[in-house]
Formats: C-alpha cells, structure tokens, sequence
C-alpha cells in the first residue's frame, strides 16, 4: 500500500478534528479512520439532522480548550462548533491544475533540472512515494555526496526518519516523542542554513502539529505553503493547522488549493468534503465525495463519508446503501456499524437500528455515540428503563458530553408524562 503523507481533516457534529496521516499520498488522511454519527434525541423530539456529517474516527486530536477545534471524547468522537455555510467558490474539480514538472513528483524534492543531483532526488522522491523508504534513503544519500550544501537531500532523508517511527500521525497523537523532538530540531538546523525553503518549513510544522503545538505548526506551515507553491500536501497540511487552530472557513480555502493541484486523489477528496460539511455546505460535499467513491469504490472511508452525507440531506434510505456497503468492507469497525444503525433509525426502522447498535457495542463497548443513539431508539420503543440504562452508560463513559445529560432530562420528562395522574 503506497503511504499517504497528507493530513487530514474530520468533523462530527459538535466539534472539528484535524489530522495527519502517513501513506504515500497519492492523505485527510488519507484519513484512515471510521465515520462517527451524531446522536439521536429521545422521544418523542425528532432526531436532528447531522450539521455536520459524520466522516472518519477522528485522526488528529483536539486543541486543549475544545473550542473551536474538536477533542476527542473518551468515546474516541469528536464534538465542535457549527458555522454559517461559506459562499459558493468554483468547484476544485472544475480547475484544470498543471502537471507536475518532468522530473518531479506532486510533493517530491526534486525541481525538475538536469543535474545528476536533481536526478538522484527525483529517484529517491519516486521511491519513497512508492512507499520503499530504504531506496529512498540511498538515493537521498547519493544526492548528499554529490552536493552536500542544498537543503532537500537533508529533508528528504528526514522524511525516511520520520516514517521509521511508526508513530500514529494524529494530531497531538506523540506531544512527548523523543524521537520526533530530535527530527524537529533537526529541520530546524536545515533552516537555519536555508530559511527560505519551503518542504523544511512543511516538514516541521507537520511534526509540531503531532507534537500537539498547534500555533507553531500554523506559522510553519504558512511559510511552507507560500514557498511550496506546487505542493498539495503544504496546502492541506496548512489547513489541518488552520483547523486546529479554529480557522475552519480559511482551512478550507486551503483544501480547495490542494484538491486543485491533485483533483483525482480521493483521500484529498475526502479531506475536502469533510471541511465542506463543517461549513454546512452539504451538496458541496455530496459532490466531492461521490467523486471519491468512483475513483476508489472500495474504500469503505469514501462510502461511510458519502452515506453520512446523504444522513445530512435527510436522506436515509441512500445513506443505508453506502454505510451498508462501508460496514461489509470494514466488518470489524464499529463506527461504521454505528452510524448504519443511525441511518436505520432516521429510516424508521427502529428495530433494526437497535440490533446494530448493539452489534457495534459488542466490537467497542466504549463507543458512547453508539449508546447514546441506542438509548434513544429504545425511548422511541417505550422501553424506557433500557434507554435509560444505556444513556447513563453514555454518561459514565465521558461525564464532559452533555448529550447523554440532555438526553436523560428528556427520558425523565417523557416518563412522567406516561405516568398515570395521582
């Protein structure tokens, strides 16, 4: 599998996730993680529309204050804060990007010269996109003896560095690595010697965003992004920065550059429809992300990202489809089997959300979106003492989310109205 080096975003109803991920991009990241569905509120008020569409488990974690950037509760969701939709811009699938240069590759080092060291960076770029990080590092060293002055040899062997961590790209996901502080001082002593170049402002800000230093990642990547101009992964790195540093609108001006410059990547797609989604610009994001499901309609991430879409038109049958399609590719997520079991209750099929919200629990009894839904699709059973119990379960797993609280006054309050009057 090639390793994407993009970052990516996610939102969920409440709150914004913003995350990294590492496989070579053909990214956000791709997101690599599994849709998470809003809750459901108990009889007999109707269950809200999804303001912003589940997408992916949330990849990079939340600023401290939770606001506007998500935390992740102990549920492993995410809750933010919904804005006014932004006005309509040209659809990146419409813009007609310029190819990458002979001799380079989109987020590679190499600027596409005819000299024996820009030709040992093209290989080693080819390399380590191809996800073969030993040639990689051979070629990059090859580079290094022929020139040992220029600066992208020195970010090019960092990047094999990075990689051979192993660390989990998500944002804040390693803020005491010892490992990656040495990488990012290591950046940093490349800079000092060349402060203009671009790829080594991107490479540190990407590794301050795992490190959990949302502010300085922002600085870091807008340099990158104004001096890697041809780069999608500055631009979708700089807007996983914005996001976590609660500038959703202006991230999203970034994910559209980078959607631009690699318009058939569908892990950019998906990036870019989930931003869409938490600027409530659904059909905006129903059109990206039906994009990505048919340039890879075996990514159980694209489908689950589509049918949380269609939950957000109030579509529920269609949501099924996909998230049943989602679910069968990816049996062992249960967030996956969670949201389904959301569209089979705005479907109005009750009994049979209820069966896969159980299902869902069985594979991670710690997912409190799922309990919380379950808790209201029982309440809309009269199996109140059931709801109960599963809302109280909500409630213990993460005593911060006030749904399961709002949830429960709600079940208290139908259950004295069905009392019998003294």
């Amino acid at each position: 599998m090639s390793r994407s080096r993009r970052l990516d975003v996610c939102m969920t109803p409440t709150r914004v996730v913003a995350w990294a991920s590492v496989v070579v991009w053909a990214g956000v990241v791709a997101c690599g993680g599994e849709p998470q569905q809003p809750a459901a509120t108990p009889a007999p008020r109707p269950e809200p529309a999804p303001a912003l569409a589940p997408t992916t488990q949330p990849p990079l974690a939340a600023a401290p204050d939770c606001a506007p950037p998500a935390v992740r509760s102990s549920d492993g969701s995410c809750r933010g804060v919904a804005v006014a939709p932004a006005p309509s811009v040209v659809p990146p699938d419409q813009a007609i990007p310029d190819p990458p240069k002979a001799g380079t590759v989109f987020g590679g080092l190499a600027v596409g010269v005819d000299t024996p060291y820009d030709k040992a960076l093209f290989a080693g770029d080819t390399a380590y996109l191809a996800g073969d990080g030993r040639l990689a590092a051979q070629h990059y060293r090859k580079a290094k003896k022929i020139d040992r002055e220029p600066p992208a040899a020195d970010i090019g062997l960092i990047r094999v560095d990075f990689d051979q961590l192993g660390i989990v790209t998500d944002y804040a996901s390693a803020p005491k690595h010892r490992g990656l502080k040495r990488l990012v001082k290591k950046v940093e002593a490349v800079l000092k010697r060349h402060p203009n170049y671009g790829p080594a402002h991107v490479a540190r800000g990407r590794y301050l965003l795992i490190l959990g230093d949302a502010p300085g990642a922002l600085q870091a990547l807008e340099t990158g992004a104004e001096r890697s101009a041809h780069d999608p992964e500055a631009f979708s790195a700089f807007g996983v920065a914005l996001l976590a540093t609660g500038k959703p609108a202006k991230a999203l001006t970034q994910f559209e550059k980078a959607t631009r410059l690699d318009p058939e990547n569908p892990e950019r797609l998906r990036i870019l429809g989930t931003a869409y989604m938490l600027r409530g610009r659904v059909d905006d994001a129903l059109r990206v992300y039906t994009k990505a499901v048919r340039l890879a309609p075996n990514d159980a991430r694209a489908l689950g990202d589509l049918g949380t879409a269609y939950l957000a038109k109030n579509q529920a049958k269609t949501a099924v489809t996909y998230l049943l399609k989602a679910h069968r590719l990816a049996p062992a997520r249960a967030t996956f089997l969670s949201n389904l079991g959301y569209a089979y209750q705005r479907d109005g099929q009750l009994d049979q959300a209820v069966k896969t919200y159980r299902r869902a629990l069985k594979l991670d009894a710690k997912l409190g979106s799922a309990w919380i839904n379950l808790g209201t699709a029982l309440a809309k059973q009269g199996k109140y003492a059931e709801a109960e119990k599963a809302l109280k379960t909500a409630e213990a797993l993460d005593p911060t989310d006030p749904r399961p609280k709002a949830n429960l006054k709600e079940l208290a309050e139908l259950r004295a109205k069905k009392a019998p009057a003294p």
